[in-house]
């Protein structure tokens, strides 16, 4: 990475990994690990919006939490503007980095007021109290579209889309400079998740702010994200622009997850459908090499079940953890829309 390349990145993740203990006997023992992430190597540049993806249990969430210092790493480093946010006090990250979580209504506390609720981060830091506090969180609520009135009310009174906007103010309180947004539309009605979105690129295009986008929406990660991640059991498997994501796919578990988008027409589909074989390994007990080869159609033996594949360049900014990444134009086994799972082609696994 040259010096000018190298100003760009507010974040880098080097051989991240974030392992869970198993415990088990009344000595509560260490039998095992669940390894949610697993060796990650990312560079977040500054001003853009990385979207995160993958099926439920991959490792999203948990990478953000670590990105944030929220939950500790179990080994590598992650650090912000060159500095290990190990090394960093907590008041500090909080004011350069913060997080709008899934779930708005369960992030607040319901006997606590909105202007209570957007305005303790200043309180806590000493940056505002009275009357210049509820200044403030008015100016707050009025940049993500909400009322002053509004700061008296509580939780209960406001719908989900509003909770989320309340969040959102408390998150830009100390004007931080990197927002993890972690599912943020996915208890949303679609008009709503419209109006979020839009919300999300006015505030980031305002303050210069840098996202980490996490859903397993690709339809709403299409819309936002300047990139894209694909994860798998704990680790990248692909990243690209989300342009050359969506149009020239090489992992094929990038193939798998892009046909399963739906096509709001009433017209006959022309999407064909890939059906993986077999569920997701559990993260306690990985498969050796390709941890996607258990299901992969095009997995070779002796090569994707014993070696391990490293992310490669295939393309400007693009690169794929894959032994035989796919070109432009290259198919998977599919079955189309209107015939059933059942019939779908039988492929050899390992």
């Amino acid at each position: 990475m040259s010096i000018e390349d190298s100003k760009d990145i507010l974040i880098e993740v080097d051989g991240m990994r974030k392992w869970f203990p198993i415990k088990a006997g009344m000595l509560s023992t260490v039998k095992s690990h669940v390894r949610a992430v697993d060796g990650v190597d990312l560079r977040i540049r500054r001003g853009e919006t990385l979207g995160i993806v993958g099926e439920s249990g991959c490792g999203k969430t948990t990478l953000g939490r670590v990105l944030l210092g929220l939950i500790p790493i179990t080994s590598g480093s992650v650090r912000y503007e060159g500095e290990d946010i190990r090394s960093m006090s907590m008041s500090d990250l909080r004011r350069r980095m913060q997080i709008v979580f899934q779930d708005p209504g369960g992030s607040m506390n319901p006997r606590m007021s909105v202007r209570s609720i957007v305005g303790e981060p200043l309180q806590v830091n000493g940056i505002a109290d009275g009357a210049e506090l509820t200044q403030r969180v008015a100016e707050l609520l009025d940049s993500v579209g909400l009322k002053k009135d509004h700061m008296n009310r509580f939780p209960h009174e406001f719908s989900g889309g509003q909770k989320q906007r309340i969040a959102l103010a408390r998150a830009l309180s100390l004007d931080p400079e990197f927002i993890l947004l972690d599912e943020p539309t996915s208890a949303l009605d679609v008009s709503v998740q419209a109006q979020v979105l839009n919300l999300l690129s006015e505030i980031q295009n305002k303050h210069g702010l840098t996202f980490v986008f996490i859903t397993h929406a690709l339809n709403v990660v299409n819309h936002i994200s300047d990139r894209v991640a694909v994860m798998y059991l704990g680790k990248i498997v692909e990243i690209a622009s989300t342009r050359d994501l969506f149009d020239n796919p090489s992992h094929p578990y990038t193939h798998a997850l892009l046909s399963a988008i739906p096509e709001p027409s009433l017209e006959e589909s022309s999407r064909e459908r890939i059906v993986l074989s077999g569920d997701v390994p559990s993260p306690a007990n990985p498969p050796s090499g390709c941890r996607f080869h258990t299901r992969c159609p095009i997995a070779e033996a002796g090569r994707c079940d014993t070696e391990e594949p490293q992310l490669q360049d295939v393309g400007e900014d693009h690169r794929v953890a894959c032994h035989f990444p796919l070109g432009k134009g290259q198919r998977l086994p599919v079955i189309h829309e209107d015939e059933s799972v059942d019939e779908a082609p039988k492929v050899n696994l390992l």
